[in-house]
């Protein structure tokens, strides 16, 4: 099973690096990122480490979308109160855009002092709902990302790339890449 880099490690530091200088400029006396788990963890863990300015992290968990529905809702709320702050909430990918919407949504009527999306990637030629991240690491195609904190059932979030999977495969046998990805 053959597998195609998307975004190598080094083009995911340096595009990660550009995210946190932009950050960096906007928020001069700091702000706050909130992450939605689990598929963001890595992009933020680096994404922190290259922000100059005073940063705080919250994070937010999600459902799985609900069958045929496109919903989801928050199985794990914030710790902190969010009134009156700058917010970027921070994300691995947009696709349909209905995800970001609502979260945007839920955290908006937390009334922060500002509130921003930044995503490693976004798959714009997707969108069902006309929502646009302010901070983009990188536009990619209809490919299936995994890698880089993204996941099929739970593997491949451990990769320091990010890589088309082959969503067929992957549905057969989880574990199709592994060999291919990992030298096994």
């Amino acid at each position: 099973m053959s597998s195609r880099v998307l975004i190598g490690a080094e083009e995911l530091r340096a595009g990660v690096a550009r995210l946190g200088a932009a950050l960096s400029d906007d928020y001069p006396d700091g702000l706050l990122l909130v992450a939605v788990l689990k598929g963001s963890v890595c992009f933020l863990a680096d994404l922190v480490r290259t922000v100059a300015v005073p940063v705080e992290v919250e994070f937010l968990g999600i459902s799985s979308y609900a069958p045929g529905t496109g919903r989801v809702r928050i199985v794990k709320d914030l710790d902190a109160d969010i009134y009156g702050r700058d917010v970027v909430l921070v994300e691995d990918i947009v696709d349909t855009g209905l995800t970001l919407t609502y979260l945007l949504g839920q955290l908006s009527q937390r009334q922060p002092r500002s509130l921003e999306a930044c995503t490693l990637l976004d798959k714009r030629k997707r969108r069902i709902v006309p929502v646009a991240p302010r901070y983009v690491g990188f536009e990619i195609g209809d490919e299936f990302a995994i890698g880089y904190g993204m996941d099929f059932a739970e593997r491949y979030r451990n990769l320091d790339r990010v890589v088309a999977g082959d969503l067929t495969a992957l549905t057969a046998d989880p574990d199709a890449h592994v060999g291919d990805l990992f030298g096994r």
